[in-house]
């Protein structure tokens, strides 16, 4: 994997300072940058194009979910993780939504955090432990039965994006959306995007 930025985003000085450093060591991290608030994140993600943001939830000035959403509609997109003190099911699914990669809890051991970043840099999916699809991770039913990118799907449809955005961010054709998106509906049992929608926000996967 060739070298990327990261962003570190956390309001805690020694955590933000020791992840940075952590991460410097990593020959597939290029420059680190930090910040320890929300406004901060939006200025030095503007300035240095980060491929890859680890960002706590709880900042002083808003929710970093904010952050996470506004990252992945950017181009290019950035690769967001989740380091946070809670596994609420709720902020799980709230951060998925947003365009997170993965989700870890702050007690997770150093060299997890590690592996955990390169996996969301290159594209992958990660829950920590304690963040698992099992529990905290885990959407309600009927949307349980959808795998990751197909909950994606959804969750970018419910946040308003057209077949044509969710395409993009999802690098893929909008036929395959369209494909997708019928697939969804059949195992949810939604006749069509509006309800399945609906079922999304009333479900509470979206806020």
């Amino acid at each position: 994997m060739s070298p990327r930025s990261v962003l570190v985003v956390d309001d805690h000085p020694v955590v933000r300072r020791g992840m940075a450093a952590l991460l410097a060591l990593e020959p597939w991290v290029g420059d680190v940058h930090q910040a320890g608030t929300l406004a901060e994140g939006r200025q030095a993600a503007d300035r240095h194009l980060p491929g890859l943001a680890i960002v706590d939830l709880r900042l002083p000035d808003g929710d970093g979910t904010e952050l996470i959403r506004r990252l992945s509609r950017a181009g290019p997109a950035c690769a967001s993780l989740v380091l946070s003190m809670s596994a609420d099911a709720a902020a799980v699914r709230s951060a998925l939504a947003a365009g997170a990669g993965g989700y870890l809890l702050k007690d997770a051991a150093p060299e997890v955090i590690v592996a955990a970043a390169r996996t969301v840099a290159a594209g992958g999916t990660v829950f920590g432990p304690g963040v698992t699809r099992g529990d905290a991770g885990r959407p309600p039913a009927p949307f349980d039965v959808l795998n990751p990118r197909e909950l994606r799907l959804l969750l970018l449809l419910a946040d308003g994006h057209s077949s044509r955005s969710v395409a993009e961010q999802l690098t893929i054709a909008e036929k395959t959306v369209r494909n997708q998106v019928s697939a969804v509906l059949t195992k949810i049992g939604a006749r069509d995007r509006a309800q399945a929608v609906l079922m999304a926000h009333r479900a509470g996967l979206v806020r």
